[in-house]
C-alpha cells in the first residue's frame, strides 16, 4: 500500500547513516557564547543586562520588543563581557551580547519557574511560550506564539507535528523522536490546547521505523493523537507538501497553513515545549547534527546557543579533506565563510563535507537548454527556468507578479537536478532581496 506522499519532488542520497544511530550527546561551553538579538524572525530582542554583570544559566538575558519578538535567556552562568555589534552569518554587523561562562560551570539550569499547564488558558499558554523564547527549531525560527495565535477569520482543525526531517545528514529530530518520545506528545497536546484543537497528527517519514515505533507507544493513550508513516522524499517535511500528503489540502499562493484549517509545528519544537514549559525555563540549547565525512568525531549533541562555529570544529575534529562547512542541510543550508559564527535558535545541522561529497565545478554554468527537469520536479509547480531567465535580465516584478516567486520556499529541488548547473535557487534568493529593496525604497 502506498503511503501519504506529494506529487513531484526528488530522492537525494539521505547520508543520514553517519548519525543517525548515534544518542544525542551533551557539548562543553565554549570560552565564549555569542547571543543575537535577532536569532528569529521579526523585531530584535532589547537586551537587559550590561558590560560586568553576573548571571545565572536561563536567566533573562534580553527580552521581547513587541508581539512579533522573543526573550532571550543565558545559556551559561558567567559575565556579561559586552553588548556590541558582532559579524553575524550574512557578513553584516548585527547586536549581539558575548559572554564569558565561568569556567567550571555546571550545565544545570539555575533559573526557572514551574508552571501547572494543565490550569493555563489557551491565552496564557501562548504568553509562555513567548516567555521562554520559543521559535521554530526546524529552520525557519518563526515565533511559536505567534502561530499559536491564528489570523482573524482563521479556524484550525488540524495539528501536524512535522517529524519528516527530509533533509541529507540531519538527524537531530530523528533522535529526539527516539529518546524524547513521552515529551513530544506532551509538547503536542499543549499546542493542541493552545490552538483549541481535537486532532493532531504526528508525521514521519517511513526510513526513521525506530521514531514511528517510539511515537507510536507514547502516543498509544491518546485519542487525539495519531502517529503517521508519509513516504521518504525531498522536501516532504515542508508545509505545504505536509498539508496536501495527508489531508488533501492545498494551501493557496500566499496564504498561510492557517487558512486552510492547519498549523504545522517541527517535531524539536513540541518535544522543547513538553520539556521547557512545564519547568517554567527559557531555551537556552538545542540539538544539533554535526555530520559530513570532514568531521572526525559526527554526532547529534545539545549545544549551547551562541557556541561558536570554531569551537565546535575543534573540539569534534576535522578531517584533512573536509572542504565546505553548510549550516542547515546541503539542500537549504547555507555555506559558512565566517567560522567565529555563532549557533542560533533556528541552527537544525552543521555538514562539513569532504573531498568526496562536493562535486567539482569543472563544467561551466551553461544556458537553459529547456529540458523542463526542474518543472517536473518543483514540488509547487512552478516553473524555475522561466524564473531563472527572468531573474537574469533583472525583471524581478515580473517574476512575481506572473511567476509567483514569493511561493518558492527554496528547496532546492531545480538546483539539483539542473544539466546546465544553472543557480537557481541563488537566483531566487538574489530576487528576493531585490524585491524587499525596491518596496523599502519604495
Amino acid at each position: 500500500m502506498s503511503l501519504p506522499t506529494f506529487p513531484r519532488g526528488i530522492h537525494p542520497p539521505d547520508e543520514k547513516a553517519i548519525t543517525g544511530g548515534k544518542a544525542i550527546r551533551r557539548f562543553p561551553f565554549a570560552p565564549y557564547l555569542v547571543l543575537f538579538l535577532s536569532q528569529h524572525l521579526g523585531k530584535p530582542s532589547k537586551a537587559v543586562v550590561e558590560e560586568g554583570q553576573e548571571v545565572r544559566r536561563g536567566e533573562l538575558v534580553a527580552q521581547a520588543d513587541g508581539f512579533m519578538s522573543v526573550p532571550i535567556h543565558a545559556p551559561a552562568a558567567g559575565v556579561i563581557k559586552a553588548v556590541t555589534k558582532i559579524l553575524d552569518f550574512n557578513g553584516k554587523m548585527a547586536p549581539a551580547i558575548v559572554l564569558i561562562p565561568h569556567p567550571g560551570s555546571p550545565q544545570e539550569v539555575e533559573v526557572g519557574n514551574p508552571v501547572n499547564v494543565d490550569s493555563l488558558s489557551a491565552k496564557e499558554l501562548a504568553a509562555a511560550v513567548q516567555g521562554m523564547g520559543m521559535v521554530g527549531l526546524g529552520g525557519a525560527a518563526f515565533p511559536t506564539h505567534v502561530k499559536l495565535t491564528p489570523p482573524k477569520g482563521a479556524k484550525v482543525d488540524t495539528l501536524i507535528i512535522n517529524g519528516c526531517e527530509c533533509e541529507p545528514y540531519l538527524t537531530s529530530d530523528h533522535r529526539v523522536m527516539v529518546e524524547r518520545p513521552e515529551k513530544v506528545v506532551l509538547g503536542t497536546k499543549l499546542i493542541a490546547k493552545t490552538l483549541g484543537v481535537e486532532r493532531s497528527i504526528i508525521a514521519i517519514e517511513n526510513n526513521k521505523p525506530d521514531a514511528l515505533a517510539a511515537l507510536s507507544r507514547a502516543a498509544a493513550g491518546e485519542k487525539s493523537i495519531s502517529v503517521e508513516a508519509v513516504e521518504t522524499k525531498y522536501p516532504q517535511g515542508a508545509e505545504k507538501m505536509l498539508a496536501k500528503a495527508l489531508l488533501n489540502r492545498e494551501i493557496p499562493s500566499g496564504g498561510l497553513p492557517a487558512h486552510v484549517g492547519i498549523m504545522v509545528s517541527n517535531v524539536a519544537t513540541a518535544a522543547e515545549m513538553g520539556e521547557l514549559l512545564p519547568a517554567g525555563r527559557g531555551l537556552i540549547e538545542r540539538v544539533v547534527t554535526v555530520s559530513g565525512k570532514g568531521v572526525k568525531r559526527p554526532g547529534n549533541y545539545i549545544i549551547p546557543l551562541g557556541t561558536p562555529l570554531d569551537f565546535i570544529l575543534k573540539t569534534l575534529g576535522l578531517e584533512g579533506n573536509a572542504r565546505q562547512v553548510i549550516f542547515g542541510g546541503p539542500m537549504m543550508g547555507k555555506a559558512v565563510t565566517y567560522l567565529e559564527t555563532p549557533t542560533t535558535k533556528g541552527l537544525t545541522g552543521i555538514v562539513v563535507l569532504a573531498d568526496g561529497e562536493i562535486e567539482p565545478m569543472e563544467d561551466e554554468i551553461s544556458p537553459c537548454i529547456r529540458c523542463a527537469s526542474c518543472v517536473e520536479v518543483c514540488p509547487i509547480h512552478l516553473n524555475p527556468s522561466r524564473l531563472g531567465i527572468l531573474a537574469k535580465k533583472n525583471l524581478f516584478e515580473k517574476m512575481r507578479d506572473e511567476y509567483h516567486l514569493l511561493d518558492c520556499f527554496e528547496c532546492g529541488c531545480c538546483s539539483y537536478v539542473c544539466p546546465s548547473n544553472i543557480p537557481l535557487v541563488h537566483q531566487f534568493r538574489l530576487a528576493k532581496g531585490m524585491l524587499r529593496k525596491m518596496k523599502a525604497q519604495a
